[in-house]
């Protein structure tokens, strides 16, 4: 059923974001821009009725890491009052935002990030659910603590290796790096992910009959890591590609951002660094320095996860 959800979602969201990349933005906008409250950062001017424009607005630390947005939470729309020709903006309120609209996120993602809020009782008080795959950048030879809490005081559960580099006389896969420990984000909290199901390195690319039974052994069970130690690749997550978002909305400002090599990013490679998450959404900094939310990440190491 999830997966059925994804795909409806696949049509939808590739759908609104070509009409939406095609659209030129309303005449009024550009005025309405003037009657942001500040404190905020607007997006997609996303509707229009009569005499009355619709602009979604975001706060504007809704990219920071250190008050990163939750997609769980309530959200605002500046109503905006037109001239009759529907050019200009002549005043502006912020308001509640209660409608559901066909190039927001709702449709089959709202239901599966309507799942994810069901299971945040079943998480640590304060954890923001998330659903990403990533993996372990730490090449500390001691490996990476998984702890008890979000806190470096907390007690070490067990750790995650540092890359590996498998050696089966010619014929393993290993890239030149290592293999990484991937695992299941499930959680955030004040600079610290909660994971879970973390894999023994490589093994899932590698010939099973011939993987080492001495390999190592990550902790796989339920447990928090330091954000910074985290590192994903991006997947594809039928957002707009070639840049983030400024909140985790396909609604919010878009910021256009590069790859590691040059060139618009994509569902290729990954972020230079993982700050937070919220849902399905991932908080990122580009390569080029540009912070923003991307939706969906992965942790495959073989191939991109379009």
């Amino acid at each position: 059923m999830r997966l059925l959800r994804l795909i409806a979602a696949t049509i939808l969201c590739v759908v609104t974001q070509a009409a939406r990349a095609d659209d030129t933005e309303p005449a009024w906008r550009a005025s309405a821009l003037a009657l942001v409250p500040a404190g905020y950062v607007a997006g997609t001017a996303y509707r229009t009725e009569a005499s009355t424009g619709y602009l979604a607005v975001y706060p504007a630390t809704s990219n920071d890491p250190k008050s990163p947005a939750s997609v769980f939470a309530a959200r605002q729309t500046l109503v905006v009052a037109l001239t009759p020709d529907k050019k200009r903006a002549v005043s502006a309120e912020l308001k509640p935002r209660v409608e559901a609209d066909a190039v927001d996120d709702d449709g089959d993602y709202a239901k599966l990030h309507a799942e994810l809020a069901g299971k945040r009782a079943t998480l640590p008080e304060g954890t923001e659910p998330c659903d990403l795959g990533a993996w372990s950048i730490d090449k500390d030879p001691n490996g990476l603590n998984v702890r008890t809490e979000p806190s470096v005081k907390a007690r070490v559960l067990g750790t995650l290796p540092p890359p590996y580099r498998l050696k089966l006389g010619g014929s393993e896969n290993t890239p030149d790096g290592g293999w990484l420990t991937e695992f299941r984000i499930i959680g955030f909290k004040d600079g610290w992910f909660l994971i879970e199901g973390a894999k023994p390195l490589g093994k899932d690319y590698e010939d099973e009959k011939k993987y080492p039974r001495n390999a190592p052994k990550p902790y796989a069970g339920r447990g928090w890591v330091a954000s910074n130690k985290v590192g994903a690749n991006f997947a594809n997550g039928y957002t707009r590609a070639g840049g983030l978002f400024q909140a985790p909305f396909v609604d919010a400002k878009w910021m256009p951002a590069q790859r590691e090599l040059g060139g618009p990013i994509d569902g290729d490679g990954g972020p230079k660094r993982l700050l937070a998450c919220s849902g399905y959404w991932g908080l990122v900094e580009s390569h080029d320095g540009v912070r923003g939310w991307w939706r969906s990440l992965c942790s495959n190491q073989v191939t991109n996860c379009s």
